[in-house]
């Protein structure tokens, strides 16, 4: 322990007892909630700067010739009190955003931000970092990774610099950080007033506008909906988003990148803007020709011109007459809890491993479930919250995270995050938590990115579970929603939740051949989105520097939206001012990365299809091959290690339906 940690330990002595500063004697290590009081968030912070520095100044000051483990795993082992007080506050910060909480982050994040430059601008410690990269020679290959991906963390974050270079890029990375988190908390605000003004939750949008008779309602929703931050008001996003934007420029440029995007697409499986822009183009013109000819089709049922608040309306009924599938119909062999048993039992099923509750384990919220994966032998796998309903104080969308990341001795802690509808949420009745299949699908999928951690078994966290390239860690999450309705799954958690009927297979065969459908809109609305992430992205400083307001955005999104050849009755799935993905969620210039991703995805799920869904080898080796192994290689040679051939970027078409 650093002399400054001890003594700061000890002027903490006579104040009350912090929790982050004690060991856990809790079931499996899991964070003591009812322990954790505002207060404690803070000075556990500050402990944990503290603490970090020391033990990053004892890297610099060690006399012996740096070694991975003097170096490289002494920096992965230098802050336990942060990665605990970080792994707890941030993740509640997300579900359960209250002002309190969102006061502590406004404080904290300029402190954690300056930590993280003065780390990872000084030249003594890169100085023994590059030692151990420049002399592999007896490293294993996650070693070899590990030391790769802290070496290129410090290049990425100026360590080449000069001074004045320093300087800067300490500032912008200063006020990024706090730029992308109160956009976090303006958009919140944004989608709770949504609700205010509409009684209409975000998540529950696209199945509001799919189902809603009142077309002037549909129209009111729409506009509302799309309009998020673009309000002028207190909430508005534009002026954080222009800055932002203009600061990523600035950034790449001092790094000697002509834009924002072909610096974030160096160390990606993509590797540069071409790549990216030649991938989507063609998935964009297929998915334009296909709504085209749907929108003949919804004309008809309509007689009159479709709009963007006319779609999924008339999707629905299309859809309806083509496979008479009614969601109404579906939603109770769907209910919340079951589902979760089918995510489940998908997941013994085909890894064999064994999940159960675990009522022993604290939860942060009353909503909130724990459960325990195992061996078949009993050996803990990690610790699993599940979060699925809707929340005032939880942002939108649904996510996977670590409470606590994999390494050598140590397993995860791993929590997914949805906005489903709260059980009795209906005014019409009492009843449960009813999905949708898209909700349904995202179940599948947040799991599939927890087995990602979960069955992780490196030695290093930093290339441990999802620690892995953007555009390549979706593709766990994707190839697992292919287990929603496969029959033999389906028949194990698929019961009317009223008659406890199975679900009936004709109905299960008009779900399957239904999924095909609206691909034109389901992933042009996702490619547009992608294409509009890049076309920011690719601006450099120069051009950003004549986008002035709201206007501004809006125009060159509307001219993105032509050159790319989105119809008008289709909007990208998240319009700038809302793009929370790409503004405050690491995604910049990373949206594709779900397309991409996809296509790795779909080709592996052909091999699973080719060799029998349930082939042990098969799942043996996608395991062992992916889910084991997280970034300790590069992602295109375990992919050649599983499939034996790259990916067939034409299994994504035809997945989706769209050749």
């Amino acid at each position: 322990m650093g002399l400054a940690l001890l003594m700061l330990v000890s002027a903490c002595k006579n104040e009350p007892k912090n929790i982050f500063l004690q060991e856990w004697d809790t079931p499996y290590g899991t964070a003591p909630f009812s322990q954790i009081t505002l207060d404690q968030y803070m000075p556990a912070f500050k402990a944990g700067i503290e603490e970090e520095k020391a033990n990053i100044q004892a890297i610099i000051d060690c006399k012996e010739a740096p070694t991975f483990e003097n170096t490289i795993l002494a920096f992965e082992k230098a802050s336990p009190i942060l990665d605990k007080v970080q792994g707890v506050f941030f993740n509640l910060a997300e579900s359960d955003s209250t002002p309190e909480m969102q006061a502590i982050e406004e404080e904290v994040t300029p402190l954690l931000t300056d930590a993280s430059n003065e780390i990872m601008m000084n030249a003594d410690l890169f100085a023994r970092v590059k030692a151990v990269y420049d002399n592999q020679d007896g490293l294993t290959r996650e070693q070899q990774m590990a030391t790769k991906k802290l070496y290129q963390a410090f290049e990425r974050n100026g360590v080449g610099l000069d001074e004045a270079g320093k300087k800067r890029f300490a500032e912008i990375s200063n006020r990024l950080a706090t730029l992308t988190q109160q956009f976090g908390q303006k958009l919140l605000a944004e989608n709770n007033a949504f609700k205010e003004a509409t009684g209409i939750t975000v998540s529950a949008y696209y199945d509001f506008m799919a189902s809603c008779d009142d077309r002037a309602k549909r129209e009111e929703v729409f506009k509302a909906y799309s309009s998020r931050g673009n309000h002028g008001n207190e909430n508005d996003t534009n002026d954080i988003v222009l800055e932002v934007l203009k600061l990523r420029a600035e950034m790449a440029r001092l790094l000697g990148y002509p834009n924002f995007a072909a610096f974030q697409l160096s160390d990606k499986m993509a590797g540069d803007p071409a790549t990216v822009d030649h991938f989507l183009q063609p998935i964009m013109d297929a998915c334009m020709r296909s709504a085209k000819a749907q929108m003949k089709e919804m004309q008809k049922i309509a007689g009159h011109k479709i709009e963007a608040w006319d779609w999924m309306y008339y999707a629905e009924k299309l859809r309806a007459q083509k496979y008479a599938l009614d969601e109404n119909v579906t939603k109770p062999y769907f209910q919340a809890d079951s589902v979760l048993k089918g995510v489940f039992t998908a997941a013994e099923k085909i890894y064999g491993i064994c999940i159960e509750e675990a009522p022993e384990v604290e939860v942060y919220n009353p909503e909130v479930r724990a459960y325990k994966l195992t061996e078949p032998d009993g050996s803990l796998i990690g610790i699993f919250y599940r979060d699925y309903y809707v929340r005032p104080t939880k942002r939108g969308g649904a996510w996977m995270n670590n409470f606590r990341e994999q390494s050598k001795g140590v397993r995860p802690i791993i929590v997914n995050v949805c906005n489903f509808p709260a059980p009795g949420a209906d005014p019409t009745a009492a009843q449960p938590s009813l999905l949708t299949i898209d909700n349904v699908q995202t179940a599948f999928h947040e799991f599939g990115h927890a087995l990602h951690g979960f069955l992780s078994q490196c030695n290093y966290s930093s290339v441990s579970g999802t620690n892995v390239a953007r555009d390549f860690v979706e593709m766990f999450s994707q190839f697992n929603e292919n287990f929603a309705f496969v029959p033999e799954i389906l028949a194990g958690y698929a019961n009317n939740c009223y008659t406890g009927e199975p679900i009936p297979a004709a109905l299960v065969d008009k779900i399957q051949k239904a999924l095909k459908f609206n691909q034109g809109f389901a992933a042009g609305e996702t490619c547009a989105a992608s294409i509009l992430d890049m076309k920011w992205h690719e601006l450099s400083v120069d051009q950003l520097a004549a986008f002035e307001g709201p206007e501004d955005i809006r125009r060159f999104e509307d001219k993105v939206c032509r050159e790319m050849g989105l119809i008008d009755e289709i909007i990208p799935r998240y319009r700038t001012s809302y793009f929370n993905h790409i503004i405050a969620s690491g995604y910049s210039a990373g949206y594709y990365s779900y397309l991409w991703s996809e296509v790795l995805a779909v080709d592996a799920w052909e091999k699973f299809k080719e060799d029998g869904i349930f082939n042990k080898e098969t799942a043996n080796a996608f395991r062992k091959t992916f889910l084991e192994k997280g970034g300790s290689e590069e992602p295109m040679v375990l992919y050649l290690q599983f499939r034996g051939s790259r990916p067939d970027p034409s299994a994504l078409m035809r997945a989706r339906g769209l050749q």
